[in-house]
């Protein structure tokens, strides 16, 4: 039962807030400053909001099902994982937790077709790139040492890329 109430608390606390909290609050304080589909040619852009943010959604949920079962931990920094987490989109890309959350936040922003939502899921990134440059991954290196620091140097931070030297599989 403690485990369930720190994954709920982590999830209401983190990616709550971000993709949902706060951008209802933007939704509803920035209406009058903000831009908003009209017409037939919304139906794009909306569909693709829509699709983005199951993407982004479902990528989340995997992550943190993850972190719970392989991990041992939450996604919350203050109850981190205890094994390191390099399987599912891990394998991939470092962060696909935020790379999930930035993407609901897009897709938001296109299904709304608010701006400021926009703004935010881009203020969402890059304090996200500050905080893992600068405190996240010193502190995974520090806690899993050389099994962090090869990791690190096999799978982007970002952006997945085709790997080299037969390391596909991996």
């Amino acid at each position: 039962m403690l485990v369930v109430l720190r994954h709920l608390l982590s999830i209401l606390l983190l990616p709550t807030m971000v993709a949902i909290v706060i951008p209802r609050w933007i939704l509803l304080g920035f209406a009058a400053t903000d831009t908003r589909w009209t017409g037939i040619i919304s139906a794009l852009p909306r569909t693709l909001g829509v699709l983005l943010m199951l993407a982004g959604v479902s990528l989340v949920a995997w992550c943190i099902s993850l972190f719970a079962r392989v991990g041992r931990g939450t996604l919350a920094p203050w109850d981190p994982t205890s094994k390191l987490v390099a399987v599912g989109p891990y394998r991939h890309t470092r962060n696909p937790m935020i790379t999930g959350v930035v993407t609901t936040l897009v897709g938001e922003a296109l299904l709304t077709g608010s701006r400021w939502v926009g703004l935010w899921a881009l203020a969402v990134f890059t304090i996200n790139h500050v905080y893992f440059v600068s405190i996240e991954e010193p502190g995974l290196e520090q806690r899993f040492g050389e099994s962090y620091a090869e990791y690190k140097r096999a799978v982007p931070r970002w952006v997945p890329t085709k790997r080299r030297n037969g390391s596909e599989g991996r």
